[in-house]
């Protein structure tokens, strides 16, 4: 009892437990690195609606792993390839950098008959798992408890997920308690202005990021945002412990699920058998908000995008607004009303989220802080030393989709705009 008072009414257990999470999720210092995780969907050339058999799949990630590549390369459980760019010193050196692991990607699979497409959403294929795994089967049937939409996350989203520093330790435009927040406002511009999933196995889904509706559709407790709040590593810090464990590892597999089980509960329980920092970190694996920090902030709102270059405009336009110091202090007064009710309470977070992945640049709110956000960008990009293509690709998009009130995903559903609801919509 007195060792629990003596650390403020928990267990000595329960508070190394906080103090490992606040001390690994925010490094600050001054912004330096920016990165990338790319995910996409892998598909055959000559017919994408066709499935890839899951052993040509593995064929193909085999010989992709001996490429000398940059990037980290990694297999998804629904067959998406992914991915991730080491931390660079700069945004051109990123967008260099991947562009030559790609152009590597793209040749090798094309020697055998493959390519890999940007959508947020399969468009062609229901879910099906191709990873067999202890991890992956036991979150199958975990997520099974949540109904179908697991299954779609894990098998038929991608995305462009931007990494950017947390930020100095003192207040100001890029302090971190501003670039936490910052990322969780601008975050629902860029999921509105990067929609780009609107269809499931060919039918709309009433969603123009479906991607994003899946994962809010899942269990809520590590898929959400978390609550506001004025210290984002004791909001951090209590939304991982008052996360539910999805299972309980073992030497042996099927891994148990936890039924209900917080990680704060199994510290305290200390059954079927005390937690550990091990445990710990993994089970932070397991939790998917939009905005996620890794020491760094993983910004993972954003529907994979078409095209070669495409992934360019997402992470040009992140950078621009999170580490210019203008840019960030301009932005951050545009996107702070978006949380606010018109009579000035907060509003819910979370509902701004749902708005963006079914409405995107058709809201009037969002596309007039789009709007703003990528006239900034595109003002700060120079001071960053971004080239001509990363500038071209930004105003390319800007004229052809924010300016328009449009998305991506409106290309995918022209055929149908504007016709009445049919009522088979396929629910994401």
């Amino acid at each position: 009892m007195r060792a629990a008072m003596r650390t403020g009414g928990i267990s000595p257990a329960e508070a190394d437990m906080e103090a490992h999470v606040r001390g690994i999720c925010f490094k600050t210092g001054p912004p330096r690195f920016i990165g990338i995780e790319l995910e996409w969907l892998m598909h055959d050339l000559r017919d994408p609606a066709t499935p890839v058999a899951p052993a040509r799949l593995h064929a193909a990630v085999a010989a992709l792993r001996e490429l000398p590549l940059r990037s980290a390369l990694t297999f998804e459980p629904g067959g998406q390839l992914e991915l991730s760019s080491r931390p660079c010193a700069s945004l051109t050196a990123c967008v260099a950098d991947t562009s030559a692991d790609l152009a590597l990607v793209r040749d090798l699979l094309a020697r055998v008959g493959l390519g890999i497409a940007g959508h947020g959403h399969n468009p062609w294929h229901p879910p099906r798992r191709v990873l067999t795994d202890h991890r992956y089967a036991s979150m199958e049937r975990y997520f099974d408890r949540f109904g179908t939409a697991g299954r779609s996350m894990m098998c038929c989203t991608a995305s462009v997920q931007v990494c950017v520093d947390a930020g100095h330790a003192e207040p100001g435009p890029l302090g971190v308690g501003r670039r936490w927040r910052l990322a969780h406002l601008l975050g629902a511009v860029l999921t509105a202005a990067f929609a780009n999933s609107p269809l499931a196995q060919g039918v709309p889904t009433g969603y123009r990021s479906t991607r994003q509706a899946v994962w809010a559709a899942m269990d809520p407790g590590r898929t959400l945002a978390p609550p506001d709040g004025a210290d984002p590593r004791a909001a951090w810090s209590a939304y991982v412990l008052d996360a539910p464990v999805m299972f309980i590892r073992s030497d042996h597999g099927p891994w148990p699920l936890a039924d209900g089980l917080t990680f704060r509960q199994w510290v305290r329980r200390g059954r079927p058998r005390p937690p550990d920092i091990e445990d710990l970190d993994y089970h932070i694996t397991t939790l998917f908000p939009p905005v996620r920090p890794r020491g760094h902030l993983e910004l993972r709102m954003i529907d994979a995008q078409s095209g070669q270059d495409g992934w360019i405009v997402p992470l040009a336009v992140t950078a621009a607004l999170f580490d210019d110091p203008e840019a960030a202090e301009t932005v951050y007064r545009v996107v702070k009303p978006l949380a606010e009710t018109a009579g000035g309470a907060p509003a819910p977070r979370n509902a701004l989220w749902r708005n963006a992945a079914r409405h995107a640049l058709t809201d009037p709110e969002l596309h007039a802080a789009a709007v703003s956000c990528f006239a900034t960008a595109l003002e700060a990009l120079p001071r960053i030393g971004a080239s001509d293509r990363i500038l071209t690709a930004v105003a390319d998009f800007t004229d052809r989709y924010v300016a328009r009130g449009r998305c991506p995903a409106d290309d995918l559903t022209a055929p149908v705009a504007g016709a009445a609801p049919t009522g088979k919509e396929r629910r994401p």
